[in-house]
């Protein structure tokens, strides 16, 4: 048996995407975005409202930074989330956030937030699709392991259950990407 829930945007698993940007005075801002993921091999994509302080900063400079949320960052991406950087002009160091400038796009790394992808803006489509380019992706070296490559264990990133109305952990590897797939071919 199955129940039906009818319509609703529980998609496993959605990231926790901190969108970073810069206001028009140079200070950092953050918003944690609720849809967001690849949108082709070379870009992503962010849903964001008209009305949000991040989609102005995002139009006017043509760049930003997108982060994941981290077990160790729950309380800090939750609440950049539930403010307003129209109403909260401190909402960046109120969450306990430092920044750093990137050195690919004009948008801040959040220290906090081990790791970032910096993007310029492709386009912004009326339906509030941010489509932005992959110029660069950075990581804290406390989460590389030994070859030098991510550990995504060492990241430790958060997902938003929808459903529960919750942020969860990613579980442990199950299988090998393009591989494992083989045994069937």
């Amino acid at each position: 048996m199955r129940k039906d829930f009818g319509v609703k945007n529980w998609l496993y698993p959605m990231p926790v995407l901190i969108v970073g940007t810069y206001n028009e005075d140079g200070t950092p801002n953050a918003m944690n975005a609720a849809w967001g993921g690849i949108y082709d091999t070379n870009q992503v994509m962010i849903c964001l409202s008209h009305g949000h302080k991040t989609t102005k900063n995002i139009k006017r400079s043509g760049y930003f930074t997108v982060s994941f949320g981290t077990k160790d960052t729950v309380v800090a991406c939750d609440y950049v989330g539930m403010v307003s950087g129209n109403k909260e002009p401190d909402k960046f160091a109120k969450a306990g956030f430092h920044a750093t400038k990137s050195q690919h796009v004009d948008a801040p790394i959040i220290d906090e937030l081990p790791v970032t992808v910096e993007c310029k803006l492709v386009k912004f489509n009326e339906d509030g699709i941010c489509v932005g380019d992959i110029v660069n992706i950075s990581a804290d070296e406390s989460v590389l392991d030994a070859d030098g490559n991510i550990d995504r264990s060492k990241v430790n990133p958060i997902c938003f259950d929808a459903s529960g109305s919750s942020y969860v952990t990613m579980g442990e590897k199950v299988g090998n990407a393009f591989a494992d797939g083989k045994k069937l071919m």
